[in-house]
């Protein structure tokens, strides 16, 4: 952030640091550095804090595992690379074999991405983790959000992948497949003329011999419907934004009762000490009324003492 010498404010650090706090612990933090930076007359740097956008439970997983651990997050770039690279070679073997391994990784990613969450106080469901696998696949596929994940500053999950066939070959880097020199085709049967003279049949079309089959490419993911799968996802991160909204108005709804809690602990400590106040005044109260008779009786007596003396004197 600015410091008292007015440096400019650092954004990269100011996400750094926000995109490490859970879901609802985002906007308040965000907003508080655009604050200060609008503050000290960084408006750019507030405009850009400000425009920070607040991840979904998953996505905060996914930065969270690159955060844990970066030298699993490398390997994960690795395999994308290698994926990226076998597809631009049209390298069938290579495709499969990173295929099924970038399976296994991610799978066992998305586990620890939810054990990590369990850590920090926020359970993952499985739909929740499963979002953390499709953000992993997107990863794969896109240069750009990789690059933001392994720094654990990733915003949004990228576009879903379905397996790798979305990563087009670079054009002028894929090589042209193999020509086979076509082999002579096979004139056709000449077609013996019927008694009748009708006109004579067409002469068929030479038939090609078929080519040698491609080398197979890995088998493709079964494809979803596009639309089905769009509105999928949007349904998912407005239920995980329905979900953080739900946790903070919780925490809210905690904090507000432990607030109360306070409140009506102390308003009891009054009421004990007003309590035992009011016991001593009554005891006060009381031993005052006792004086107060033991005063009135020995003034009576008194008073009676007195006018016996008087009678007795005037007698004389």
């Amino acid at each position: 952030m600015v410091g008292d010498s007015g440096a400019v404010v650092d954004v990269d650090a100011v996400a750094a640091e926000l995109y490490g706090l859970r879901p609802e612990e985002f906007t308040a933090a965000r907003d508080a550095h655009a604050a200060a930076a609008r503050k000290a007359g960084q408006r750019a740097e507030a405009k850009r804090i400000a425009a920070l956008r607040r991840p979904t439970l998953a996505v905060w997983a996914a930065n969270r595992l690159a955060r844990a651990d970066a030298d699993q997050a490398q390997h994960l770039l690795e395999i994308g690379q290698g994926l990226r690279e076998a597809h631009r070679t049209l390298s069938g073997e290579d495709l499969r074999k990173l295929s099924h391994h970038q399976h296994v990784v991610i799978a066992a990613m998305a586990g620890e991405a939810r054990r990590l969450a369990g850590e920090a106080g926020q359970d993952l469901s499985p739909g929740a983790q499963h979002e953390v696998e499709q953000i992993l696949r997107g990863v794969l596929a896109d240069p750009d959000a990789a690059e933001d994940w392994a720094r654990g500053v990733l915003a949004k999950a990228p576009p879903r992948a379905v397996g790798f066939a979305e990563v087009a070959p670079e054009p002028g880097t894929a090589p042209r497949p193999q020509q086979h020199e076509p082999k002579p085709t096979r004139k056709p049967k000449p077609v013996p003329e019927p008694v009748p003279e009708p006109e004579p049949e067409p002469e068929p079309k030479p038939v090609p011999e078929p080519e040698p089959e491609p080398e197979p490419k890995p088998e493709p993911e079964p494809a979803a419907d596009t639309k089905g799968a769009e509105r999928a996802s949007r349904e998912a991160e407005r239920a995980e934004e329905a979900l953080a909204r739900a946790e903070t108005e919780r925490a809210q709804a905690r904090t507000g009762l432990g607030v109360l809690d306070e409140e009506i602990g102390r308003l009891e400590e009054r009421l004990s000490r007003a309590r035992a106040e009011r016991e001593r005044l009554a005891a006060t109260a009381e031993d005052a009324d006792r004086r107060h008779r033991e005063a009135a009786r020995e003034a009576k007596a008194a008073r009676a003492e007195a006018r016996a003396a008087a009678r007795k004197a005037r007698r004389r």
